[in-house]
């Protein structure tokens, strides 16, 4: 792999011009007090300041500023909503930023194909919206759909709570138009399902922002189901919560979703929405359950017994769709709550079979004891997908130390339950290292390969996924600084 040199001043000087002049002057940010605004995303550990923003606003403008950083042989990277939560829009090595945020348009929404065609920076949402009343959604949900992009959800191939049943981004992507590391733009899959030849379509989708920028994507769009049954199960323990969850799993049941708060958020969710969640609780699920009318209340019926069996205290049924839908905006803001907790946190992102559930929210409270941190969990219980967020001062040094050994131990204990160290939110450059510990060399020799046949130099995404490997010939470099160190 191509290493990255640090551009010059005098080359990043004459490429701003350029840039300028090719997408115009109100699209570049070159001031110091604006680059900073992008020096991290989400995971605000590692930080790098870009030496050039831009926001083209068309397929067009993006094949320019690609064009551009090539004749000056400078590094690009894109940017959605800069959500990410493990750095995988992290500039490292500076370089430009290509904020995909102008391209915000839904193009199309057919509903006899039942398609929808919009640009990279949709918030999830606004699909959500446009689709409301129409019988139909756009069924990736990720937490953060109030502000995430499409283009960002197809860069880390994002879930969310209804994934359990609905599945992930990748699911739900029929189609990608992408501007390629060369300037050159391909279009990959189309409205129409099941296209002929390889899957390129899966293959790009949670590539984040190695393979191309994605300029364009078709989703699918899926049926309302006829009605839900909405749950909350309040538990006096983790592990009897986690009980429950294998049980309604085990009892054939595949709720659209199933989620996990613990006693820890709850405080934060209810000082900031006031839904009136029992603090004395320990641990409580959230369990939703869709699709015919004829057979929902059986279901609900089965879960709540099975929930009582597992010790729940006590069932709660969502009477109206009014308190359904106050309830899943608590469990989406959870994050935005945090804030009442701390003033920094770093959101850890791994799998385990659901059967260790009880064994590794153990682990994670030892890992807490012993390294000082205040953890709190939110997570996706029914696909085993964990979300601890670790608390802290990120202008505390040691806080910042505990942080990333605590993260690091957590995730090992993820991958020692025979889990991944990612579920949704990729690897970026905070889990770089682990991938050798995830695949062999052969592995990553193949997606090394695969990565080179679309970005053969380099320049765009560098150092993000694939981790220094003596078989792969890559080089694991460290972005600018690290918070308060």
């Amino acid at each position: 792999m191509t290493t990255i040199v640090p551009p010059t001043t005098q080359t990043l000087t004459r490429l701003a011009d350029e840039l300028r002049r090719a997408i115009g002057s109100e699209n570049v940010l070159t001031a110091r007090s604006d680059l900073l605004v992008y020096e991290c995303d989400g995971f605000v550990i590692e930080k790098n300041s870009p030496d050039v923003v831009v926001f083209p606003r068309s397929t067009a403008d993006v094949v320019k500023v690609v064009q551009c950083c090539n004749r000056a042989d400078v590094p690009f990277v894109p940017r959605g909503a800069g959500t990410s939560l493990a750095g995988g829009c992290l500039p490292i090595g500076g370089g430009v930023m290509i904020v995909l945020t102008r391209l915000k348009n839904i193009l199309e929404i057919n509903y006899r194909d039942r398609y929808a065609v919009v640009e990279p920076g949709v918030v999830n949402v606004h699909l959500t919206n446009a689709l409301k009343g129409s019988g139909y959604h756009y069924a990736p949900d990720p937490s953060s759909q109030g502000a995430c992009t499409i283009g960002g959800n197809v860069a880390t191939n994002s879930g969310g709570p209804h994934t359990l049943k609905y599945g992930v981004t990748v699911n739900h992507v029929l189609g990608i138009e992408a501007v390629l590391a060369d300037g050159s733009v391909v279009q990959l899959g189309g409205p129409a399902e099941d296209p002929l030849g390889l899957d390129l379509v899966g293959a790009m989708v949670g590539s984040e922002g190695t393979l191309g920028i994605v300029t364009k994507v078709w989703v699918k769009l899926t049926r309302n189901p006829q009605g839900w049954r909405t749950m909350l199960a309040i538990f006096e323990s983790c592990d009897d919560a986690t009980q429950a969850i294998s049980e309604i799993i085990g009892a054939g049941i595949v709720p659209a979703a199933l989620e996990m708060m613990d006693q820890g958020i709850l405080v934060a969710i209810e000082a900031a929405f006031g839904f009136g969640f029992p603090l004395d609780a320990q641990a409580i699920l959230l369990i939703e359950v869709d699709g015919l009318e004829a057979g929902l209340d059986q279901q609900r019926d089965q879960i709540v017994e099975l929930c009582k069996r597992s010790n729940a205290r006590e069932v709660r049924l969502a009477k109206d769709e009014k308190e359904r839908l106050k309830l899943w905006k608590c469990r989406k803001q959870a994050f935005g709550a945090i804030g009442r907790l701390s003033p920094s946190y770093c959101t850890q992102d791994g799998v385990v079979p659901r059967t260790q559930l009880p064994n590794i929210l153990r682990k994670i409270i030892e890992i807490g004891t012993r390294y000082d941190l205040k953890i709190v969990n939110v997570f996706h219980a029914g696909d085993g997908n964990i979300h601890p967020i670790l608390l802290f001062d990120e202008r505390q040094p040691e806080q910042v130390e505990r942080v990333l050994l605590a993260s690091n131990e957590i995730l090992e204990a993820c991958l020692a339950s025979g889990g991944s160290v990612t579920g949704e939110h990729g690897i970026g450059v905070e889990k770089i290292h682990f991938m050798q510990k995830m695949f062999t060399p052969d592995d990553l020799q193949a997606m090394d390969n695969l990565r080179q046949a679309f970005n053969p130099l380099g320049k765009l995404s560098p150092q993000k996924m694939l981790p220094t490997a003596g078989g792969c010939g890559m080089e694991q470099k460290h972005p600018g600084r690290r918070a308060a160190l």
